[in-house]
């Protein structure tokens, strides 16, 4: 190990530096939070995609029995079980998205500058144990020379039985309207959160109509609309000031990969993340902006955008996920099985790619050759190499060649 094994402390947080050429990044021994990260794009021109709290940001004491996970929140980390896990499940007891989210984690090891084949790679391993099961969670964090990405992978080990489990991504959102557009591969069912996501009464403000059913992001019914259109286009950001609100997307899973995407034309870049759907088989989308006032929030929080690429039934917890519900009576997994003598790894990939001002939404994102080419609706394709085999491999492959480039691909159909 070197000095950037040394813990450094970050809005708050002690924190590891891991760094490449085109990402500088943080990770918070608390909760294992990844933020700030901050990815060079071409001509010099840095951008910082994630979100950090505001209290966490200026360091603030907050007050007595606040989960862990509420004092360092920022970025993305790992949640298993995912959810709020208010329900005990067979004398189990879990904090607000697990212990993976609110203890320390060890650094292993940190390996800057490794040689991967023709290429480069710096890889950060933590570990950290799960009382609740006697299990252990390994983190490793790679990245890979003129990559502007970052490749996870959690390998689960010693845990049986059905788990709820992905990752809690936040995205920082501009202010005015529209800043950004949120798009996703395609998805067999949505549908906002069934029950309400705020109340009233405990200080907290949601306008989606509970348990609707929908087919696009740009078509979701609310229950109270100011404008009186009585829907709302999600696929636009930052979403509606003075609410908070969760929806569900629910990937193919016979599709190659799924994806998100969210595109910051005036800043000239889009944010995506890549997954194996067959591991990590919705989305749920956070919408959040100043919707909540009580404590640590207090209407600060926002405009935000939860990009949580999970296997579970939306936020609830463990017990929810693991027995009958809604969704896993039609067939669609909200929780995996673990197997205590196999090792189970949860694989993922975000990133950015350079956009011009024009580029709009992202209408779809297909592998090629050297990565990905990443469309607008309209215009040529963008592209990026990430190496694709790294989602059901959870290895960066040694002999491709590295580059970013722009594209005159076809449009997508």
């Amino acid at each position: 190990m070197n000095s950037t094994c040394k813990l450094q402390r970050c809005f708050g947080q002690p924190s590891w530096r891991l760094r490449s050429d085109r990402v500088d990044a943080r990770l918070t021994r608390l909760g294992g939070h990844l933020a700030p990260v901050t990815f060079q794009l071409p001509g010099g021109r840095s951008v910082r995609p994630y979100a950090v709290a505001p209290w966490a940001e200026r360091n603030e004491t907050l007050p007595p029995g606040t989960p862990p996970l509420l004092h360092a929140l920022r970025g993305d980390f790992f949640c298993c079980p995912f959810g709020g896990n208010a329900t005990p499940f067979r004398g189990e007891k879990h904090p607000p998205h697990g212990a993976t989210a609110n203890r320390r984690w060890s650094l292993v090891s940190l390996s800057p500058g490794r040689t991967c084949g023709d290429r480069a790679s710096s890889v950060l391993h933590a570990r950290l144990a799960i009382r609740a099961r006697a299990a252990r969670v390994d983190k490793f964090i790679t990245l890979v020379h003129n990559h502007a990405a970052i490749y996870q992978s959690h390998v689960i080990r010693g845990m049986s039985g059905l788990m709820p489990l992905g990752h809690h991504a936040m995205l920082a959102l501009p202010r005015q309207s529209p800043g950004g557009y949120i798009s996703t591969s395609h998805f067999v069912r949505g549908q906002v959160l069934p029950t309400p996501f705020e109340a009233p009464a405990s200080g907290g403000y949601s306008r989606l109509s509970p348990g609707h059913r929908f087919q696009s992001l740009g078509r979701v019914a609310v229950s109270c609309e100011p404008k009186g259109t009585g829907f709302a286009d999600l696929s636009q950001l930052p979403p509606e000031p003075g609410f908070d609100d969760l929806v569900m997307l629910s990937a193919d899973p016979r599709a190659p990969f799924a994806w998100c995407a969210v595109t910051f034309p005036q800043e000239g870049y889009a944010w995506f993340a890549l997954r194996d759907p067959r591991v990590l088989r919705h989305t749920i989308l956070w919408l959040s902006h100043h919707g909540r006032h009580y404590a640590p929030w207090n209407g600060r929080h926002g405009p935000v955008l939860g990009v949580e690429d999970v296997t579970a039934y939306f936020h609830y917890g463990l017990a929810e996920s693991v027995r009958p519900n809604e969704l896993s009576r039609r067939g669609f997994a909200t929780a995996l099985r673990l197997r205590c003598d196999r090792p189970t790894r949860i694989n993922y990939i975000m990133g950015v790619v350079a956009i011009p001002s024009a580029f709009g939404p992202v209408a779809a994102i297909r592998a090629v050759p050297r990565g990905i080419a990443v469309y607008p609706a309209r215009g040529f394709a963008v592209c990026a190499d990430i190496d694709l085999g790294f989602l059901r491999k959870g290895v960066i492959a040694t002999t491709q060649r590295v580059a970013t480039s722009a594209s005159r691909l076809d449009r997508p159909s």
